[in-house]
């Protein structure tokens, strides 16, 4: 099967979350499996070409745009780890800048940047004379591709036989653009945009929507979120649109990838272990603590470690965290490791907490790849107490380390974390289910009970190092979504 995949992020080129891991690691499987693959993104300035060895095309893109043409220059390289070829649309006046996105607000041209990307990628099929079976688009940044399909390009014979498949990986971020700019930028009829046609959402132009109208399956990256999004306020006012699609809707649990997530073969934690060799995560703890300042006198003082890496923003919890975290650290009842960045208020709050319980609280900011693994191994638990959880990755990390999630039952927190019973020794994790503080609570508490336990210790461990979320099984359930959607052009 041909399978074009386009994306604002691809780990490892560029990452702001999730979504990137996933567009870099499923490619890969499908590659694996005998399929080809294609992956096209933008060629952010803040690429090092010579990093991955990217190589440009001969020759430039003609991409029509907005009623004329506008040019771009292709780079090639291939997926670290693999033979899949990854494209990269360079074109100065979009993308050469600091950043993805635009931070906080986003680049006020975000509109056209991305719906060029959607119609570079067409255009790259066509002169590299590859007709796919399947486009996959993700989030709104490529959500383009799917109405451009049906209404642009449905009689070019490069993709007469092609079906749109759309993943959802956050509903969070539509993609509301001006509806004149978005029309006009994707060379549809101005006047096909009104009140109540595909594209509309409150008066906007919404991206999402639009893809959501005109995929031919929409996927997204949880069972749970599927039905959260149809039936509760997280559809974020697409509830309807969502509806209507319901029987093309599936959700399909994200996965990791061993070659990247793995304790056997992590190169950046101080010790390889397994689940046979469990005991040696003290290791990669003591290591953290002392890179942390800790002295060994203090680190003798064994404390449970609680460790996050995210995104310091509402929707992880983080205001649960405020009203619950600082009676466990005065205590000395834990320590925590946190790294991530993101609202000020919340920066700040881990900062002053670092500063006031420096025995307990270790603090990392920005994107840091190595220290995220050393956090993963080194703690004993995972703290995800998320507001909203489309599918959430890093606690499927933490299990795969034999660190124990403590989650929010929300989305794909409530599809990977189950709660441990001291009477069956089943479930993986601790979980609760109203975003209520004292909720959070209670669930630390009865984490840190278990801990003392050395019984329950040890074989909730086991249990969350045997929860395997591979990203190969995740990638076999994607093809099934493609033959589906390629069945009406059969």
């Amino acid at each position: 099967m041909n399978i074009l995949v386009t994306a604002a992020e691809v780990a490892p080129y560029a990452k702001v979350g999730g979504l990137a891991d996933m567009t870099g690691a499923l490619p890969k499987a499908w590659g694996a499996a005998g399929h080809d693959v294609k992956v096209v993104l933008p060629m952010y300035g803040t690429i090092d070409a010579d990093k991955y060895s990217l190589t440009q095309l001969e020759g430039e893109l003609t991409v029509p745009f907005a009623g004329h043409t506008e040019q771009a220059t292709v780079l090639e390289g291939k997926l670290p780890g693999s033979d899949v070829p990854a494209y990269f649309i360079r074109s100065a006046d979009y993308y050469d800048r600091p950043g993805i996105y635009g931070y906080h607000e986003g680049f006020e041209d975000n509109d056209r940047r991305f719906i060029f990307l959607c119609s570079a990628a067409f255009e790259l099929a066509k002169a590299l004379n590859w007709s796919p079976d399947i486009i996959h688009a993700h989030d709104y940044h490529t959500a383009m591709m799917m109405p451009m399909l049906k209404i642009t390009r449905q009689s070019d014979p490069h993709f007469a036989n092609s079906a749109g498949v759309f993943t959802i990986h956050n509903m969070a971020y539509q993609g509301t653009f001006d509806p004149q700019r978005a029309m006009t930028f994707a060379n549809f009829n101005p006047d096909e945009f009104y009140s109540g046609c595909w594209h509309e959402q409150d008066g906007a132009f919404n991206a999402m929507k639009s893809a959501i109208m005109f995929a031919d399956k929409i996927t997204t990256v949880s069972p749970t979120y599927a039905q959260e999004i149809q039936w509760t306020p997280e559809g974020m006012g697409l509830q309807s649109s969502l509806q209507a699609r319901g029987s093309d809707l599936i959700g399909l649990l994200n996965g990791i990838d061993p070659s990247v997530w793995s304790p056997e073969i992590d190169p950046f934690i101080p010790v390889p272990y397994s689940l046979d060799t469990i005991e040696k995560k003290i290791i990669a703890k003591t290591a953290l603590l002392k890179e942390g300042g800790l002295t060994d006198a203090a680190i003798k003082h064994d404390l449970p470690l609680f460790g996050m890496v995210t995104r310091l923003t509402e929707q992880k919890g983080l205001s649960l965290i405020i009203d619950s975290l600082e009676e466990f650290v005065a205590d000395n009842r834990l320590r925590i490791a946190v790294l991530g960045s993101g609202e000020k208020r919340f920066e700040s709050y881990f900062n002053d907490l670092s500063r006031r319980y420096p025995n307990n609280v270790l603090v990392g900011t920005g994107y840091n790849e190595p220290l995220s693994h050393k956090i993963q191994a080194a703690s004993d638990y995972y703290l995800m107490p998320s507001k909203f959880e489309p599918c959430g990755l890093t606690q499927m990390f933490a299990l795969a380390y034999g660190t124990v999630p403590v989650v929010r039952a929300v989305g794909g927190l409530n599809d990977t974390v189950h709660e441990y019973d001291p009477v069956t020794f089943t479930g993986n994790g601790f979980t609760f289910s109203r975003y209520l503080s004292g909720d959070l609570r209670d669930t630390i508490n009865r984490a840190l009970r278990v801990y003392k336990q050395r019984a329950h210790w040890d074989r909730l461990r086991v249990n969350a190092m045997s929860s395997h979320h591979w990203i190969s099984a995740t990638a076999e359930k994607y093809v099934e979504v493609f033959q589906w959607a390629k069945e009406r052009y059969s």
